[in-house]
């Protein structure tokens, strides 16, 4: 009898519905969900060539990306992008083919909205600021910028998606 009862408790808890995960767990990576926007392909096309950004997500706190800029069926430049949620923010972490020794760069979430994303590192040279501003419903405007004294230099990326 002891067995049968220890059976039918280990039967009721088996078929008991799982639980629904918690506000916190569900709202931890807030911030990442947010720009949820920023996965899929954009491209820039110009006389120059096109530059190609494209963003996946890893995990529940990651996504990664990559950029690369094409002229003449030759690869420019090129640069993978972590973007990770830690301790409520977001970071923008790239490393560019051919600079800073292969070592990441980390820029940190400055403001954040539902279309909208700023990092910034004011000790990098350049950039020291990079925007994402998403346009509805395929359009994505990337900003990089620097300050110097009064020098201001400012590139902007005008992408459509294309996946």
């Amino acid at each position: 009898m002891k067995h049968l009862l220890q059976l039918f408790i280990v039967l009721l808890v088996a078929c008991q519905p799982k639980a629904k995960p918690n506000s916190t767990e569900t709202s931890n990576y807030k911030e990442l969900q947010k720009v949820h926007w920023l996965k899929g392909t954009w491209q820039r096309q110009s006389a120059k060539g096109i530059l190609t950004e494209s963003w996946q997500q890893l995990d529940d706190s990651t996504f990664a990306g990559r950029s690369f800029f094409v002229s003449n069926r030759d690869t420019l430049s090129s640069e993978t992008i972590r973007l990770e949620q830690r301790n409520g923010k977001l970071y923008y972490i790239p490393i560019v083919s051919g600079q800073n020794d292969g070592k990441a760069i980390v820029f940190t979430q400055t403001k954040l909205s539902d279309s909208m994303i700023i990092f910034e590192n004011p000790a990098h040279d350049f950039p020291q600021k990079i925007e994402y501003r998403f346009q509805k419903p395929d359009s994505l405007i990337a900003e990089v910028s620097s300050v110097s004294g009064e020098l201001k230099k400012s590139i902007v990326f005008r992408m459509r998606r294309v996946n």
